[in-house]
């Protein structure tokens, strides 16, 4: 089933996500010697991935198949997999996301393991557990009622007809993040533009 709580990260996290969490699973099950059933499991996630991404365009699971699916070059061979790139302009390496190229091949020999692998989605302050745990709104400062505001996609931001942006709308457009932490009062204030609501009215 899909992840409908992941639909407020980018398709690159997402996608970065379910990766590390797989390759985690077949890495602690590598010495198995039925380490191929893992395969069944691979299924299942990779259904819920294309499902939260479909989720998150409101359009079929076949279209994200044709959107993102690609051939990875594993050690292997080349596999069939998806791949989800951010490109990040001139003279700098696209963001890589791939889904898929993990072998379930049992290993006997065992180099080392990376018991901290480093996180490549929401990384830092911008992860939103981490934000909502600092408990302060990131426009006024606030600790009172600290709240989620987001957003279904960041072209939303950019509104036809419209002379500027908000400073809600600039703030989030600045950190490419469809989420924003905000106190009761500052939330209020972006859903009724800046208009008192009738409760503190």
């Amino acid at each position: 089933m899909r992840r409908t709580e992941r639909t407020v990260n980018s398709d690159f996290s997402i996608v970065a996500q379910y990766q590390a969490e797989f390759r985690g699973i077949a890495g602690y099950y590598q010495l198995a010697f039925n380490r191929h059933r893992l395969g069944r499991l691979k299924y299942v996630m990779e259904r819920s991935l294309v499902k939260t991404l479909a989720r998150n365009y409101r359009v079929r699971v076949s279209k994200v198949y044709r959107r993102y699916r690609t051939v990875l070059k594993t050690d292997q061979g080349p596999r069939r997999g998806l791949q989800v790139t951010v490109q990040r302009g001139e003279g700098r390496t696209p963001l890589v996301a791939q889904w898929g190229g993990i072998s379930l091949a049992r290993k006997i020999r065992i180099g080392s393991l990376d018991d901290h692998p480093k996180q490549v989605w929401n990384s830092g302050r911008n992860e939103i557990v981490k934000r909502l745990l600092a408990d302060t709104c990131e426009m006024c400062g606030s600790h009172d009622g600290v709240e989620v505001h987001h957003i279904r996609h960041l072209k939303d931001l950019n509104v036809r007809g419209r002379a500027a942006k908000p400073a809600w709308a600039q703030m989030m457009a600045r950190r490419h993040r469809k989420t924003l932490i905000v106190c009761r009062v500052c939330h209020e204030g972006i859903h009724y533009s800046g208009r008192p609501s009738r409760q503190n009215s």
